[in-house]
């Protein structure tokens, strides 16, 4: 398979996925992964055509983060939705344990956090600035699903993470460009900076 060729499955992959046509999408992602068997966004594909069509409920989500996660770094993207395809694969014992460990000792073990976690740090009393910052250094936040990064980028603005909630937004927005919700949360941003002018 040629180069070209190989730019042409993924994108016919991805759009099968979009519209739910996931054996398509799996079929396509698997061309692909046959001939460059070091694909990651095929193997990533392919994993998360399976998870559809076996009816798992996050892998649309999944697919939508990874989308919106390549449109800031692809490298960065392949390595994020890998790890939690690795962590949904049957290590989620393993994970349950992790996060049965204090905030600091969860942080050095691991090289992200679920914002589910974070936010239960949040409900719990803690700062989300100072919280967000020590994570921020030390970690990454880890969104599956779109209501957690709405609710994310609101928290962002909120507490004048704004630059970087416009990087997120923007990159979302390339994304989806008529997303109510992204679009509310711009005009949010907008006008947070400029009362702060």
């Amino acid at each position: 398979m040629k180069t070209m060729s190989k730019y042409k499955t993924l994108t016919q992959a991805k759009e099968n996925f979009s519209k739910s046509n996931f054996k398509s999408a799996l079929e396509k992602f698997a061309i692909v992964l046959q001939d460059f068997p070091n694909s990651k966004e095929a193997y990533n594909g392919v994993i998360l055509s399976e998870m559809a069509l076996s009816g798992e409920g996050g892998a649309e989500a999944l697919f939508d983060y990874y989308e919106i996660l390549k449109g800031e770094d692809k490298e960065s993207a392949d390595k994020i939705i890998s790890d939690i395809l690795q962590t949904m694969d049957g290590t989620l014992d393993k994970l349950s344990e992790i996060f049965a460990e204090p905030l600091r000792d969860r942080l050095e073990l691991e090289d992200g956090i679920l914002y589910k976690d974070f936010k239960d740090i949040i409900d719990n009393g803690a700062n989300f600035k100072e919280t967000f910052e020590n994570i921020m250094f030390s970690t990454r936040v880890i969104i599956t699903q779109k209501e957690d990064f709405i609710d994310f980028l609101d928290n962002l603005i909120e507490h004048g993470f704004a630059e970087m909630a416009l990087t997120y937004l923007e990159n979302a927005l390339s994304v989806y460009p008529s997303d109510e919700l992204l679009r509310k949360l711009l005009k949010k941003l907008a006008k947070s900076s400029n009362s702060e002018d």
